[in-house]
């Protein structure tokens, strides 16, 4: 390994051993001391409800509140569009109808049926009951992550979605947040945060009624609540930091590659931007670039923690270990940058979401694509897909035999009734042809 200031740089041939440890979200940072915090907290609001939840408010958030000023009332949503760009609020428009016309045709595909010989089998979604959609906030905004949420669940028809999030120090909720969640239909929205927030939505309070399915990111005391309620309710996939992996041939732009590292770096300082390439010389182009931009970057300080200690650029000698590289680290967003990017993509096994082409990167699909951008991280793209629709139905299968259907499976079904000692199953079939 040669070392830098800025990030490291291996070789493929000579990888640290233990360079993929600690993938997995529920690993490195889910010790035993954040699960007894967590529990106690959520303990603590499922034993006292609204009281809990404004004593935790107060006590992270700085934010006094009384209970019945939790929930964000229609007048303070309206005064919000007062207090944003009309450019603000065309740009959330364009994401909203964007991820609704992918969603809509996710779910419209979905839809199978079969008939044929007398039988009639077919499946259909139905929304879940209600949800609940967390949203990190506080002194930061994430309206882009609210449409992300929400829109999906309601696309898929769920009767009540509530949204939870931080309030700010001065108890507000950022303005673009509220005229996002009014925006795709948010049917209540509540400014309380952190682990007490998960714990209502799971268990209820006197303020926030209980829901089936809690989806959303957060910081990894959220996570640890997620992890620690979902034997009682659902939950989506366990999230963490940003993660961007980017897998590069000789023909990418080394600026383009090291402004994509950067933008997501930016998000906080244990955030993943790697790279691998097959071209030693973008390898060294890209570290050069990144050192010329650091000291000149917003937000520079974090992005200089994030690549010095989870930054990595790796060199490999074909394109083929490259893409084992990358899916061995199933990244939750996936740059490729070759001469043949739809070709080398065919070859991604795991990864939150595949961007193709220099005109593709990540900012784009967080803000106007279209695709979503709650995505599973620390390895999970090994198992998870990123939040849809289809997070928000259960399918329910149906099914329907002619008398001439039933016929033609009566064998079957008796053979195997009897295989399995279960002969009355065969003589509930038998039954309905020995009808007078």
């Amino acid at each position: 390994m040669s070392e830098t200031p800025l990030i490291r740089v291996w070789e493929a041939s000579s990888l640290p051993p233990g360079w993929l440890e600690g993938r997995r979200t529920m690993g490195g940072g889910m010790t035993e001391e954040l699960e007894a915090h967590v529990r106690s907290i959520i303990d603590a609001v499922g034993e006292e409800g609204d009281a809990a939840l404004a004593r935790f408010t107060k006590e992270f958030d700085h934010v006094d509140f009384d209970p019945e000023d939790f929930r964000v009332a229609e007048e303070e949503i309206e005064k919000a569009y007062g207090k944003v760009t009309r450019g603000q609020v065309s740009a959330l428009r364009l994401l909203k109808g964007r991820l609704e016309r992918l969603e809509k045709t996710i779910l419209e595909g979905m839809s199978v049926t079969i008939e044929d010989d007398g039988i009639r089998v077919y499946r259909r979604p139905r929304p879940i009951e209600s949800v609940g959609c967390y949203v990190p906030g506080g002194e930061a905004a994430y309206p882009s992550t609210l449409v992300m949420t929400v829109t999906p669940a309601k696309v898929a028809g769920v009767p009540r979605v509530a949204l939870c999030s931080p309030p700010t120090h001065g108890g507000t909720v950022n303005p673009l947040a509220l005229v996002a969640a009014d925006l795709v239909g948010a049917d209540e929205v509540f400014r309380v945060g952190g682990p007490q927030a998960i714990a209502a939505l799971a268990y209820g309070t006197e303020s926030i009624k209980p829901v089936r399915k809690i989806v959303g990111a957060g910081n990894e005391y959220v996570t640890m609540a997620k992890i620690l309620v979902s034997r009682h309710v659902a939950v989506d996939m366990p999230a963490g930091p940003s993660e961007i992996l980017i897998l590069a041939d000789e023909t990418a732009e080394p600026r383009i590659v090291a402004l994509d590292m950067i933008s997501q770096a930016e998000h906080r300082a244990e955030g993943i931007s790697g790279l691998i390439t097959t071209s030693k010389r973008l390898a060294k182009d890209v570290v050069e670039e990144l050192g010329r931009r650091i000291s000149s970057l917003p937000r520079g300080d974090i992005v200089s923690r994030a690549l010095s200690s989870r930054g990595f650029i790796i060199t490999c000698e074909a394109m083929e270990e490259a893409i084992r590289l990358a899916n061995a680290f199933a990244p939750e967003h996936l740059e490729v940058l070759t001469g043949e990017p739809g070709e080398v993509a065919e070859g991604v096994t795991s990864a939150g979401l595949v961007l193709m082409g220099e005109y593709t990167p990540v900012s784009a699909s967080d803000y106007a694509i279209g695709t979503n951008h709650v995505l599973p991280t620390g390895g999970f793209a090994h198992v998870f897909s990123g939040l849809s629709v289809l997070d928000f139905v259960k399918w329910i299968g149906f099914a329907q035999c002619s008398k001439g259907g039933l016929m033609r499976l009566r064998e079957a079904v008796g053979v195997l009734a009897e295989a399995e000692n279960l002969p009355n199953h065969r003589l509930a079939v038998e039954g309905r042809f020995q009808l007078g």
